[in-house]
């Protein structure tokens, strides 16, 4: 059933609306399709969830950021207040954490935000200059008014006739195009 062709990335299907997108989306999953992508210039409510994106990893990395950056501002203040260079101001305890309450807090939120900027990032494979849905010529108006639906011949369901023909009859379709590496 699965023809991977390794001259051929996928089919990509054209649609005017975003609505015939979201609906094109779900009858591909439906069909059983898994190795999908959609373009479109404009965000489209609903279809993350329904090409199957449910990433829940950005969570964990601005926790793992945020905790990181308070764990380093808390120890960077006990180090200098405590060890390094010990001050006793006004009989106050050395470890007087009331004090490093500000820095821990502002290091936190930074080393978290820039955990989040990395972790975009990462997680959406940037910066990729070159993708190979950039050789179909149809392509270029993604950005502007049409979208469009990419099925991966790496999917195990992909079959070149039977993939081209499904995207064929989906309802507003404006064409087909093989995606080429």
């Amino acid at each position: 059933m699965n023809e991977h062709d390794p001259e051929l990335y996928g089919l990509m299907a054209e649609f005017a609306e975003a609505d015939a997108l979201k609906t094109a989306a779900a009858a591909a999953r439906d069909a059983g399709y898994e190795q999908m992508d959609a373009y479109s210039p404009l965000p489209v409510e609903g279809l993350p969830q329904i090409l199957g994106m449910h990433h829940r990893r950005m969570y964990w990395i601005v926790l793992v950021g945020l905790i990181t950056g308070g764990v380093l501002g808390f120890g960077m203040q006990f180090y200098a207040s405590v060890i390094d260079y010990p001050l006793n101001i006004g009989g106050r305890p050395l470890n007087s954490w009331p004090s490093f309450v500000p820095i821990t807090f502002e290091l936190a939120v930074l080393v978290a935000a820039f955990a989040a900027i990395l972790g975009m990032f990462a997680l959406n494979g940037l910066p990729q200059p070159y993708h190979p849905v950039f050789n179909v010529r149809a392509f270029k108006e993604a950005s502007r008014e049409c979208f469009f639906l990419c099925i991966q011949a790496s999917d195990d369901q992909f079959d070149l006739e039977d993939t081209r023909w499904f995207l064929q009859n989906l309802p507003s379709v404006k064409g087909v195009y093989d995606v080429e590496p």
